[in-house]
């Protein structure tokens, strides 16, 4: 299992941003920095960081994720079936662990921003599935793709997002 960063040192690990201002509602603005990954389990580790006002992609796991708050705050907004969504707010320290093929969601830091540490398992390798401003997939990202870009020095999501 290739180790990327054996250090939680937000000061010395390798940060990748993820800025796209043509997103609609709110600024997609994140790092993220690779932490181990193992290709034959779909197994890959992370973290990731909002800045004060910074937002993810909107999107969903495909893989079962634990997410652990080290720092600041966490906020999604989920898009359920039914039309309506759901609000979740978590603060340092907090604990989750959701199952494969989770809801679509919003997600942002607190006030102050955020880091978490997000471990996820990719059973038929598909990490997340991302979708526009009408809720309409973009396709989705592979364990494949996302060790690809952080191998070739690039930030995976910095361009357009092409479904697969």
């Amino acid at each position: 299992m290739p180790i990327v960063s054996t250090s939680f040192d937000f000061d010395t690990v390798e940060w990748r941003s993820v800025r796209d201002a043509s997103c609609e509602g709110f600024l997609v603005d994140f790092e993220y920095c690779l932490l181990s990954y193992d290709l034959p389990s779909g197994r890959l580790d992370m973290l990731l960081r909002y800045g004060e006002g910074g937002h993810c992609r909107r999107h969903r796991h495909i893989a079962s994720t634990v997410t652990l708050v080290l720092e600041g705050e966490q906020h999604l907004v989920e898009k359920l079936p039914d039309g309506t969504t759901k609000a979740i707010h978590r603060k340092k320290g907090d604990y989750a662990l959701a199952a494969a093929d989770a809801h679509p969601h919003d997600e942002h830091g607190g006030p102050l921003g955020g880091t978490i540490l997000l471990s996820m398992t990719a059973t038929d390798g598909r990490l997340f599935e991302y979708f526009d401003e009408q809720m309409n997939s973009l396709g989705t990202v592979s364990i494949e793709e996302y060790v690809d870009s952080w191998n070739r020095g690039v930030a995976y999501g910095s361009a357009a997002v092409v479904a697969s």
